[in-house]
């Protein structure tokens, strides 16, 4: 059965004159992919900084699990990962870990939780590299490992694979996938790419200027959309 995990309710947006959200209500499903899909300055990664707990609605309201929620909430339940990778002066283990370490897990919990994802992004022999050695591609990987090794309810994705080499891009996409079908995670991905977004995703949602004009499972979207600019 769908279950409605995430429902926005007229939720706008401004930075002074300029307004980033006007009035978008969705209902976002547990356990899909939901890409959104737009040009730049549509609202996308607006969108998912709200989802994220990381900025605040100028109007409207999130639903979590049909319960109004706010900031710290929603960063409880929800990890981005952003387009421009940030990476500690450390190694790729100490990385990973940091997000359980915060959480005081034990050391033995925390090595086989972080062998874990790091072979999910095939990465499971880079654990004493210096992160910010590796190659841009690799460092999004750490990037995305540092985010499902929280297990988190909700991954917000921003771009994942922007500007990276095909290789680098298959073994992300790869691991979104896992990581939708293996621990059931609501994903939401904020994409150029529709190709990318025809792959991965179960729905997707058309954003134009701070609005979504289009929103519907992925296959109808395609073969159907309401909105084709």
């Amino acid at each position: 059965m769908d279950i409605i995990h995430i429902c926005l309710n007229k939720v706008s947006k401004s930075y002074g004159s300029i307004a980033a959200l006007r009035g978008v209500s969705m209902e976002i499903y547990r356990g899909r992919i939901l890409a959104v899909v737009g040009s730049s300055g549509a609202g996308k990664t607006t969108l998912l900084r709200i989802l994220a707990g990381l900025e605040t609605p100028s109007s409207g309201e999130v639903l979590l699990d049909g319960t109004k929620t706010n900031q710290s909430k929603l960063r409880e339940k929800a990890t981005m990962v952003f387009q421009r990778t940030v990476v500690f002066n450390t190694t790729v283990f100490d990385n990973v870990a940091y997000g359980l370490r915060i959480r005081s897990l034990p050391e033995e919990d925390i090595k086989s939780q972080v062998k874990r994802v790091l072979k999910m992004v095939g990465l499971e022999n880079f654990e004493r590299r210096k992160a910010r050695r590796l190659s841009g591609g690799e460092q999004q990987r750490v990037s995305l490992a540092r985010a499902l090794v929280l297990k988190p309810e909700i991954l917000l994705l921003d771009e994942p694979t922007a500007n990276l080499d095909p290789a680098n891009a298959f073994i992300i996409e790869r691991t979104i996938a896992e990581a939708q079908r293996t621990a059931n995670q609501t994903i939401i991905m904020a994409t150029h790419n529709l190709d990318q977004a025809r792959r991965l995703s179960d729905e997707v949602a058309h954003m134009l200027s701070g609005e979504v004009v289009d929103k519907a499972l992925a296959k109808e979207f395609f073969s159907n959309p309401k909105n084709p600019k």
